[in-house]
């Protein structure tokens, strides 16, 4: 996999379009390098490795007695504030491990440039990956000359940055100075400045409403197919009740009620009704299958009592007015239909139109 590498300029310079010095690497060897606007480099919208100009370089050690992780970030914290010029609050402080000689490298890099640097690589569309001081693009145990600055990587942990670099050269310098293609080959540490650096987020709102409406779109699908579903399975558990109460009841002419239906059935044969009350309400259920259609899927309860059968509606059934063609048809066969606030009584013509049973 192909990893991008950055050498910034100065972040009090550095803008969307600053040309800096980038190699590609793969599998640990610079593949290719040039120099490119961060504009250019973002068109692939890559993760990156930045490494700071030697100018905003700061490094130091520290020799430090062996101390937990705790007490050794407070060390740290507490050795920066007498090498900060300024404010230690507007500092980013990273430190690294202690070496086997006590040694802990140090650096920091004020949290405006940090800021600054954030907000041009969000402009860039560029991901940064890690975010090191100069010297840690070069293989450990290598030199080399930027801007009149002399880098130095004297482990993977350790570097230096001699702002006075030919100096150092013509005194002589007892590492190597590397190849431009080398350059860029070196093995990160496991610390850097990136710790707090938090890039502005772009395009993340339009991603993230994009999600969210997906995420309804499915949701609201999902719970569609699932009421269809459960009315499918109602409906079908509906039909084979019915077909289940008219195997166990061939006398019941029609089923408008099956669980109510069954229920008064089996309370009439434990109880040893007569056969003429069975007959009367079984001829009821006949004319009102065939006499009151509007009835069908608007039945909430039956009550069969002294040979009339009362028919109870649901909440939501709408029923036609009392005067209609269906009321001759009931008088022509001997039989009267009543309304009352709860639904329709229906009964010989004697017993309909006993008093106590008040028409709408």
């Amino acid at each position: 996999m192909k990893r991008l590498r950055i050498g910034l300029p100065p972040l009090d310079q550095l803008t969307a379009d600053s040309q800096v010095q980038f190699a590609w690497l793969e599998r640990g060897a610079v593949v290719s390098e040039g120099r490119e606007s961060l504009l250019q480099l973002g068109r692939s919208k890559p993760q990156v490795e930045c490494f700071l100009h030697p100018a905003d370089s700061l490094l130091t050690g520290l020799d430090l007695p062996p101390l937990a992780a705790a007490k050794t970030a407070a060390a740290v914290a507490c050795a920066a504030q007498a090498l900060i010029l300024g404010p230690v609050e507007q500092m980013q402080v990273a430190h690294g491990p202690r070496d086997s000689d006590g040694r802990v490298q140090v650096a920091w890099v004020p949290k405006a440039g940090l800021a600054r640097l954030g907000q041009v690589l969000a402009q860039g569309q560029l991901t940064l990956r890690g975010l090191y001081p100069a010297p840690y693009a070069l293989p450990p145990g290598a030199a080399a000359m930027h801007e009149g600055y002399l880098l130095t990587r004297h482990s993977v942990q350790q570097a230096t940055v001699h702002p006075l670099g030919q100096q150092v050269l013509d005194q002589g310098l007892e590492v190597p100075l590397v190849q431009k293609a080398q350059r860029w080959s070196g093995v990160v540490p496991g610390w850097g400045l990136h710790g707090h650096l938090r890039q502005p987020a772009s395009g993340g709102w339009g991603r993230a409403l994009a999600a969210v409406a997906l995420a309804t779109a499915i949701w609201t699908l999902g719970l569609n197919l699932y009421a269809a579903r459960q009315a499918s399975e109602g409906q079908q558990l509906k039909a084979l009740l019915s077909q289940q109460v008219r195997q166990a009841f061939p006398e019941l002419p029609v089923i408008l009620n099956p669980l109510q239906q069954a229920r008064q059935q089996l309370a009439a044969r434990q109880t040893g009704a007569a056969a003429d009350p069975g007959q009367r309400f079984g001829s009821l259920l006949q004319v009102a299958g065939s006499s009151l259609p509007f009835m069908v899927s608007n039945v909430d309860s039956l009550t069969f009592e002294q040979g009339r059968l009362h028919l109870g509606l649901l909440a939501d059934s709408r029923s036609p007015a009392l005067q209609g063609d269906w009321q001759a048809a009931l008088a022509q066969a001997g039989f009267g239909a009543t309304r009352d606030e709860h639904g329709w009584t229906l009964g010989p013509v004697d017993a309909a139109e006993k008093p106590g049973a008040a028409d709408e």
